[in-house]
């Protein structure tokens, strides 16, 4: 579905159940940090109408997924304790291309936003199969389906803005760097990513 190479390992999921505490507050921030792409993205590209169109309620969405989760937190008398780097964002984000067109540039921007929010909609995935706490199975398995809807809609803006074949051939490049990114990566149940 989500054209991924190297699928989550399936510990994760049993790392995640023990600290759940740092995987709300670390998918929490998560959330955040989506709103603030969405607005950047808007900030960037203001002319591209469909975008600016279809990126406004994505950052609605990103949002309210951000007090979804401190909600979650709340509820289990747990805090939203301090953001952490990314390193998984931080890695996918050397890749980039840095300079170039502004054609360049959004292709990039939308192929790496799609990029996190489809690793997140299969982490999302994991976590609804395989957490014991019935509620937040379900929980995840709502964002599932939202993330994948984000994924796609990056994926699409790009095809629509810069065109299919250039789009999936780098779309291809990204899928590739990423799959490397997760191999090097160590593998924590505290992070979303």
């Amino acid at each position: 579905m989500y054209g991924l190479k190297l699928p989550t390992d399936p510990r994760w999921a049993d790392l995640a159940s023990i600290s759940i505490e740092d995987l709300l507050t670390d998918h929490a921030y998560c959330e955040q940090k989506a709103a603030s792409n969405g607005i950047s993205i808007i900030q960037n590209f203001p002319e591209l109408d469909d975008l600016v169109d279809e990126v406004m309620p994505l950052v609605t969405e990103e949002w309210g997924h951000f007090k979804m989760v401190v909600d979650h937190l709340k509820k289990r008398n747990l805090k939203l304790g301090k953001k952490r780097k990314d390193v998984y964002v931080n890695e996918l984000r050397k890749f980039t291309i840095k300079g170039g067109s502004r054609e360049s540039l959004l292709l990039e921007t939308l192929l790496t936003s799609a990029l996190i929010e489809a690793r997140s909609c299969e982490r999302f995935k994991v976590l609804s199969q395989n957490l014991q706490d019935e509620e937040l199975r379900s929980f995840y398995k709502n964002l599932m389906v939202s993330e994948a809807g984000h994924y796609k809609m990056f994926l699409d803006l790009a095809i629509r803005y810069i065109g299919k074949e250039k789009t999936m051939k780098r779309w291809e490049e990204f899928l590739e760097a990423e799959a490397e990114i997760m191999k090097q990566m160590e593998l924590r149940g505290d992070r979303i990513h």
